[in-house]
């Protein structure tokens, strides 16, 4: 039985993929931002769905996936195969420090597995694509500080502890944190996750919270305006 998700512009089979399409990932896909990017990188693309988003965002740019898992890597071929942005695409499976491009990139997005030291899962597929190793964020912003163009930005969700952590690795490599979004639930909880956009230069933060429920069951207006491009619902 196949997994469909279908989008205004696209369909998303998750078939085989461990981590479904959620709301870290479609927050990223639409938040995550260039003023004119040519080249784009998507760091452990798993179903496809944000690289897909991205290319219906910027039309002139190419599109690089990179996926660690070979089944998910396949699906996420399959759908930017069978979505009208093909040409922009493309999907490599390997692990992101195998990954090389002689060219830079001017956006390098990624939604990544963020535990690290917990708990593991038993299903092998849902620990790769949820658990990190302990050395998987300092490899991470290696290979981002390689691949990034000089003007180039990296957009990345994760839970709070684990942003704050990377923003300090970050700094090592002389990456600094230009955009601040935290995500909650609503306006009564604590954030959740945080996107974070690390730039080669420093600059002022730009810092904002986001409510992703009104209240039970029904978005904010926020939610549902970012969103009205890709969600069929809106």
């Amino acid at each position: 039985m196949k997994h469909i998700f279908r989008f205004k512009q696209f369909e998303i089979d998750q078939t085989g993929c461990a981590m479904r399409i959620n709301t870290d990932g479609v927050l990223l896909g639409t938040m995550a931002k260039h003023p004119d990017p040519q080249r784009i990188l998507d760091i452990g693309t798993g179903t496809g769905v944000i690289a897909l988003m991205l290319a219906q965002r910027f039309p002139k740019a190419q599109v690089h996936a990179v996926e660690i898992d070979e089944q998910a890597s396949i699906t996420a071929g399959r759908n930017f195969e069978n979505s009208v942005f093909n040409r922009q695409l493309s999907v490599h499976h390997m692990p992101i420090e195998q990954y090389n491009n002689s060219d830079q990139f001017d956006l390098i997005v990624s939604n990544p597995p963020f535990f690290v030291n917990d708990l593991k899962n038993a299903e092998k597929k849902k620990e790769m694509a949820r658990h990190a190793s302990d050395t998987f964020f300092n490899d991470l912003i290696e290979k981002v500080a390689a691949l990034l163009s000089p003007e180039g930005c990296f957009w990345v969700v994760l839970p709070v502890k684990q942003a704050q952590d990377l923003v300090e690795k970050a700094k090592m490599k002389g990456l600094f944190l230009t955009h601040l979004v935290k995500l909650h639930s609503d306006i009564t909880k604590p954030e959740f996750r945080r996107i974070v956009c690390l730039e080669r230069e420093k600059s002022s933060l730009a810092e904002k919270d986001f409510m992703i429920y009104e209240s039970e069951k029904k978005y904010t207006k926020a939610y549902e305006l970012l969103l009205k491009d890709f969600f069929l619902a809106y």
